[in-house]
């Protein structure tokens, strides 16, 4: 008996001593994983400074990393949200034990794919970041996972039907992604989902009744091609995914010349059989439709000429309200072709570049429209169709340089381009006298109006947070610009105030790009130009250099609340209470070379305290883009770089704009839900 149980102690404390090893391997492998993660997406240590072993035996869980936690020295929880953090995760595939994961509001890219490593996963909080790809089917795998918001990403593809297989999901967050195809019915079988949002997407067909009524129109609102019960639209979707021809191809006289209603809800089968009875009076009814459409073309053409001179009259005033009667009589005048082989048919249709919302021509006729103002290409109208919907329309009918072949290939440029800092480009309509440019409405404004309109008593300031976020926001829209284009460096061309317009949700976006591909180069200088570059006055030409000067100049007036004066409002004089136009870059530089001092910062900013060193530190940023000599600048992504890595820890109203971009909060999820 001695000896038998001399051998089981002998056989359990080699059991401990193994199972002691092979803890301290996993805890080793945590740290390794974590320090990887950190040299991935901490790029100048600064963010994750306080990741460091300050002896060899210490790991993540002893030396207490900000943001991990552990439980049985095993990392279970890393929470690191807002820190502006920059790459991929793949590393945290490692992490066997992990259970939470909050990595929103960064800006951390590449595939979902790491995380499905981590089985023991329980709640998941990667929204605002740059994800891309497809929903991975494995994510299926993660048996435990409570809560998991993928909201405010690049990602693409269809919704996995293997969600379903997850059972104990009670939120699902995909909202603003590029998410297309159907609805998976399979989404009404997990039993304990109380959340579901798949709003601003791009899904389409059925909206499955049974998840309608559970989680209500707001869950799929912003998803023009979905259909179902009111307050959808009737449901004519045959099972099959839109064809390419959905997005609209360059050329408008390939388009189908059938109603809308069938160009939107999807294509129709054809068949090579006799015609049926009912296909026959079909025909008759479509000829019918056509012929009043032309009809209704030749009254708008014969009643906007009675019209021409009161809307010109009215639109030389200035006046807000539009009628577009004289456009109608340019848009409805299709009668013979035109010398650059434009024809009727082809002249009477919208392009579109992808499956949101379309229309035809005639809906945008119909709208009621608002104009918004006049720039150097054109006058912009707000429209207003008759669904509610609403879009803003640039009018470039003083700009026509282009033939049609060569407009086409412009606007197949500019419409490629998607990114959230740029305005939307929507479709275009081309004709030899007229050319309209389709896009996203934004109904917050500029930020030259935000930052110069009402000065004086009474104003509520824009505050030091809110004005980093928004110069941000421009500046990653123009690196992707730069980014995308940087094999032909295809210019902005036109950075300035008036011309960074904020979305529904107060997020930046750069507008009217693509427009320089327009003009003749030496035109392009005259009537575009931004803020423009010294150089300019030599060379003659845009550039993506001086995109960074002008981007500069854009950063001083956001620092100065001065408006430049390169881009005082025509036709506009200053109120009492502005600040009179001036040369911001000489006027700092001559303010800078006496000494640093607060009478370069907008009085405004002022009364904040504790953002002196951040002002300062933006200024260098702003100095360092408006230097004379062109190869001397940054590029934007340093640019961007460098704005990330000024942190803005405290400023009033800022916690309140935050909030509003965040519907959920974390913390609450993970007192509910717990990590055990």
């Amino acid at each position: 008996m001695d000896l038998h149980f001399f051998s089981f102690l002998l056989f359990s404390t080699s059991l401990l001593f193994t199972l002691s090893a092979s803890t301290a391997a996993a805890t080793a492998n945590d740290t390794a994983a974590l320090s990887l993660f950190r040299s991935q997406t901490d790029l100048h240590g600064t963010l994750l400074s306080n990741w460091t072993t300050p002896s060899a035996t210490s790991t993540a869980c002893t030396a207490n990393w900000l943001g991990i936690k552990c439980t049985n020295n095993r990392v279970t929880a890393v929470s690191l949200p807002s820190l502006n953090l920059r790459g991929p995760i793949d590393a945290l595939s490692a992490l066997d034990q992990l259970r939470f994961l909050d990595l929103r509001g960064n800006r951390l890219n590449g595939t979902l794919t790491p995380i499905i490593q981590c089985l023991n996963l329980k709640l998941v909080y990667l929204s605002d970041n740059d994800f891309s790809g497809e929903i991975p089917q494995e994510l299926s795998s993660l048996h435990r996972l409570l809560r998991l918001d993928l909201s405010n990403n690049n990602l693409r593809g269809e919704i996995p039907t293997e969600i379903s297989k997850i059972t104990r999901l009670l939120t699902l967050n995909l909202q603003n992604n590029e998410l297309s195809g159907t609805i998976p019915k399979s989404l009404d079988s997990l039993p304990q989902l109380k959340e579901l949002n798949l709003s601003n997407n791009e899904l389409y067909g059925m909206i499955p009744k049974s998840l309608l009524s559970r989680y209500g129109e707001s869950s799929f609102s912003g998803n023009e091609g979905l259909c179902g019960n009111s307050p959808y639209p009737k449901c004519s979707y045959t099972g099959v995914q839109p064809s390419s021809s959905q997005t609209v191809p360059s050329n408008p006289s390939s388009l189908p010349s059938s109603s809308s209603t069938a160009s939107i809800e999807g294509p129709s089968n054809k068949h090579h059989k006799m015609l049926s009875n009912g296909a026959i009076v079909a025909i008759i009814v479509v000829n019918s439709v056509l012929l009043l459409v032309i009809a209704s073309f030749a009254v708008a053409y014969y009643c906007s000429k009675y019209s021409r001179d009161t809307s010109s009259m009215a639109e030389s005033e200035g006046a807000k309200r539009s009628s577009y009667s004289s456009e109608k009589r340019v848009y409805a005048n299709n009668g013979g072709g035109d010398s650059d082989g434009t024809n009727t048919t082809d002249k009477s249709k919208l392009v579109f570049f992808d499956r949101k919302k379309q229309f035809e021509l005639e809906d945008l006729l119909r709208a009621s429209a608002e104009m918004l103002g006049k720039g150097s290409l054109g006058t912009v109208y707000k429209a207003v169709l008759d669904d509610g919907s609403t879009v803003a329309v640039k009018r470039l009918k003083d700009a026509n340089p282009c033939a049609r072949k060569e407009f086409e290939q412009y606007m197949d440029v500019i419409g490629k381009l998607k990114h959230p800092n740029v305005v939307r480009f929507r479709a275009y309509y081309y004709a030899r006298e007229e050319k309209l440019l389709i896009y996203d409405y934004l109904p917050n404004g500029s930020l030259h109006s935000l930052l110069h309109e009402s000065r004086g008593p009474g104003r509520i300031p824009l505050d030091w947070t809110t004005r980093i976020c928004l110069i941000l926001g421009a500046a990653r829209g123009l690196a992707r610009i730069h980014e995308e284009y940087a094999g032909s460096r295809i210019p902005h061309g036109n950075i300035k105030s008036t011309n960074i317009l904020l979305d529904k949700n107060g997020t930046a976006c750069i507008s009217d790009f693509g427009l320089s591909l327009l003009l003749n180069p030496v035109h392009a200088i005259a009537r575009l130009g931004g803020y423009k570059a010294p150089e300019q006055s030599e060379i003659k030409r845009l550039s993506q250099k001086a995109d960074v000067y002008s981007f500069g100049v854009l950063l001083l007036e956001i620092l100065t609340g001065r408006a430049p004066s390169k881009d005082s409002p025509a036709n506009r004089p200053p109120a009492e209470e502005e600040e009179p136009a001036v040369d911001l870059p000489k006027w700092v530089r001559s303010v800078v070379r006496d000494e640093w001092t607060a009478e370069v910062f907008d009085q405004e900013l002022l009364r904040y305290k504790n953002i002196e060193e951040e002002l300062v530190s933006m200024l260098h940023v702003a100095m360092a883009c408006v230097v004379l000599q062109p190869e001397k600048r940054p590029t934007m992504a340093e640019v961007v770089r460098m704005i990330e890595e000024i942190r803005v820890e405290q400023s009033p109203l800022g916690e309140e704009y935050d909030e509003s971009r965040n519907s959920m909060s974390p913390s609450i999820a993970t007192t509910e839900d717990g990590m055990g």
